[in-house]
């Protein structure tokens, strides 16, 4: 898909979804982060699986593996879920991504072959391959017209993560970007629920 036509469906889809994204937006704390989730707590609250997405939720933009914090997380979630409830949703499933998973945490799939989010596609194919409802499944994503979308029109439950892991010295340009695309989707939410 063209990015201008991915970057369309998301503020054409995130109107339509707009009430939900001003809620989840409300809901959300400034410093929630992937280590604000206890795997033991999801769990008992109905969730049987987990759709990550990488950059910014496992580790800062363009890097091959997640942080060792989130390496320990991923253990914790692992433990919990068990690894085959386990899913990377990722708009860059790189090949290195997938070296590294299949070394460390073999029983994690990468969902790929389907439409990038904000598309339900690989929220669906997540249920499918976990044999499970759509809505016992969390996606945890730091874009909130992307992963939090696709949740939400799959009927999967959202999960965003404010404050994302970053680092303006390894990647400035694509950081900042980032960043200023993030800020933008919560401006674009406050103001399409104004109307």
């Amino acid at each position: 898909m063209l990015p201008l036509a991915h970057i369309s469906a998301g503020v054409t889809l995130g109107f339509r979804h707009r009430l939900a994204l001003k809620h989840l937006l409300a809901s959300t704390t400034r410093d929630s982060t992937l280590l604000t989730l206890d795997p033991v707590k999801l769990h008992a609250s109905g969730i049987s699986a987990l759709a990550l997405d990488f950059d910014g939720v496992l580790a800062n933009h363009g890097n091959t593996m997640p942080l060792p914090e989130a390496i320990a997380w991923l253990q914790r979630c692992e433990a919990t879920f068990g690894g085959d409830s386990i899913f990377i949703l990722s708009n860059k499933p790189t090949t290195e991504r997938r070296e590294w998973f299949a070394e460390h945490f073999p029983s994690v799939q990468f969902i790929s072959g389907v439409r990038k989010k904000p598309y339900p596609d690989g929220l669906k194919k997540t249920g499918e391959l976990a044999g499970v409802p759509l809505s016992s499944i969390l996606m945890v994503d730091d874009r909130l017209l992307t992963g939090c979308l696709a949740a939400l029109i799959a009927g999967a439950g959202p999960c965003y993560i404010r404050s994302p892991y970053v680092s303006y010295a390894t990647r400035p340009v694509a950081e900042l970007f980032l960043g200023l695309l993030r800020r933008a989707e919560r401006l674009y939410v406050r103001v399409i629920t104004l109307v």
